[in-house]
């Protein structure tokens, strides 16, 4: 489905560990409609929804929410800490064109919804 990078693996797992995120949470990754190029990636630390698919890593659980999983599949998470930037991000073969903020994405296999102007 999903691959975590060591990196990533490594800031999530500290990040569940300070969170007090019992084994049935993890960093929740979903898309909806959105951000400037029609999609756009939410990211929270939830527990695990029906129908929800649980990745683990070294530790770090990353759960992939039900109604996102198609245009999520083959992603890989990785963490960069830039100074200016740091953060999780998303690689994601389904995706035909991403912003420049790396938030949003269009696929190339279905119609992209209209964009909403809100990207950082």
């Amino acid at each position: 489905m999903i691959a975590i990078t060591d990196k990533a693996a490594d800031e999530l797992r500290a990040l569940l560990e300070r969170k007090g995120a019992g084994p049935e949470s993890g960093l929740r990754l979903a898309v909806q409609r959105g951000g400037c190029a029609g999609w756009q990636y939410v990211m929270e630390i939830a527990p695990l929804q029906e129908g929800d698919t649980m990745v683990e890593s070294n530790g770090a659980r990353v759960i992939v929410a039900a109604d996102s999983a198609g245009k999520l599949e083959g992603c890989q998470i990785d963490y960069c800490d830039d100074l200016s930037d740091a953060g999780f991000r998303i690689e994601n073969p389904n995706a035909a064109r991403s912003c420049g903020c790396g938030t949003s994405f269009e696929t190339a296999n279905e119609p992209t919804p209209e964009p909403v102007e809100d990207c950082r």
